[in-house]
C-alpha cells in the first residue's frame, strides 16, 4: 500500500501565495489536500480547481449545515470543481445529509462526509449546547445516523476511530483530523492522535496540518509522517 494515498495535508493558509509554495514544496510528495473556510475565502474556487488540474485530490471541507435545498446546490458546486470529498454537518440529521448524498450522484467520484464532533469539542463543550452524554456517545449516535443518509463515511477524532470500527464495520470511510506526530503539539485539537495508532484503529485517512505546513522542510515532514505509519 502506498502511503501516500492515506494522507490528506490540510492547506490552513491565510493567503493563496502560502497554500501555493506549500503544494511547490511538497512536490509529487503529496497527492491529497484539504481545503477548508479560510482558503476557499481568500484563494476562491479557481485555487480548487488548479489543484484538480495538477492532478491532486482535493477534500473540501465545508461542513455544511443548512437547509436542504442549499446543502444540494452546495454539494453540486463542488461536484463541479472535480473535488474528491465534501463535509455536511452530522447534527444537522437525516434531512441535510441525505440531500447532500442526492446531489452527489451526479459526480460519481465525490464522496460525502459526515462531521461526527469537532476535535476541539469536550464532554463539557457538549453539555453546553444541551447534549448530553459523552463525545464519544455523539459520536457514534450521529455516525450511525449518518449511515442511514448513505454517506461515504465519517470525519472523527483519531481517538474514536477504533469505536467506530467495531460499529460500523470496515466499510465506511473515516477520515481523522488532529493527526500530530508524537511530541507535536495537538493545537486546538482536544482529542488527537498519532498517525500510527490511527490507521491501526481503522482510519482510511489521515488530516495533517501545522506538523507538515509549518515545517521548515515541509518535503522531509511529510516523509516522517509516512515512515511513521509502517515503523
Amino acid at each position: 500500500m502506498d502511503t501516500r494515498n492515506l494522507i490528506i495535508v490540510a492547506l490552513d493558509c491565510d493567503t493563496r501565495a502560502t497554500a501555493q509554495r506549500i503544494v511547490d514544496q511538497l512536490g509529487d510528495e503529496c497527492r491529497f489536500y484539504k481545503v477548508g473556510l479560510e482558503l476557499l475565502t481568500v484563494a476562491g474556487p479557481d485555487f480548487v480547481e488548479h489543484l484538480v488540474a495538477q492532478g491532486k485530490e482535493v477534500f473540501l471541507d465545508l461542513k455544511l449545515f443548512e437547509i436542504p435545498n442549499s446543502v444540494a446546490g452546495a454539494v453540486r458546486a463542488a461536484g463541479s470543481l472535480g473535488v474528491s470529498m465534501v463535509t455536511v454537518h452530522g447534527m444537522g440529521g437525516l434531512g441535510i445529509m441525505a440531500a447532500a448524498v442526492d446531489a452527489a450522484r451526479a459526480f460519481p467520484g465525490l464522496r460525502i462526509l459526515a462531521l461526527t464532533v469537532v476535535t476541539s469539542m469536550t464532554d463539557e463543550d457538549l453539555t453546553d449546547i444541551g447534549i448530553a452524554g459523552s463525545t464519544e456517545e455523539q459520536v457514534l449516535r450521529l455516525a450511525r445516523l449518518a449511515g442511514k443518509a448513505g454517506c461515504h463515511g465519517l470525519i472523527a477524532s483519531p481517538r474514536d476511530v477504533a469505536a467506530l470500527r467495531n460499529a460500523l464495520g470496515p466499510h465506511p470511510l473515516i477520515v481523522t483530523p488532529g493527526v500530530t506526530l508524537p511530541g507535536d503539539s495537538p493545537a486546538e485539537h482536544a482529542r488527537p492522535g498519532t498517525p500510527r495508532a490511527a490507521v491501526a484503529a481503522g482510519a482510511s485517512h489521515l488530516v495533517v496540518g501545522r506538523t507538515v505546513t509549518r515545517a521548515a522542510d515541509p518535503a522531509a515532514a511529510f516523509r516522517l509522517v509516512r515512515s511513521s505509519l509502517v515503523q
